[in-house]
């Protein structure tokens, strides 16, 4: 019988797989959308210039594949938590963007920077557990 802790455990990786690939296809589609998308329609929309924006746009797609691809193929497990930390960052300004507009607007970037602080530790964690020696 399994134990309240490996059950616990099963729980929070299958939550966090689950937040991960929300996550990730939330970053690729806008990452795809912010580098197909022509410059001038990006910066009337944004006010911001177009380079910053594909910059942006390459760190969501990247971002995105790094929160599902390492720990799919088990190779360099190390990236998720930074491929969220990063993505945190890319959340945390568009928050203070976004604020300015207004604080209920500011809250869906908020909130997506919560769920990525989740991934960041649940994975970091888990990198750093060491394995129990039970008998």
């Amino acid at each position: 019988m399994e134990t309240t802790q490996k059950m616990s455990s099963k729980k929070i990786n299958a939550a966090l797989w689950t937040v991960q690939a929300l996550l990730a296809a939330l970053f690729l589609f806008a990452g795809v959308m912010k580098l197909i998308v022509p410059v001038a329609d990006l910066e009337a929309q944004s006010g911001m210039s177009g380079a910053f924006l594909r910059f942006i746009g390459v760190a969501e797609l990247l971002g995105g594949l790094g929160l599902i691809l390492p720990g799919l193929t088990r190779i360099q497990t190390v990236l998720t938590p930074l491929a969220a930390a990063g993505l945190m960052i890319i959340m945390l300004g568009a928050t203070a963007l976004t604020a300015a507009a207004g604080f209920a607007p500011a809250m869906i970037p908020a909130a997506v920077g919560l769920l990525l602080i989740f991934v960041a530790w649940g994975r970091a964690e888990a990198i750093h557990r060491v394995p129990s020696t039970e008998m």
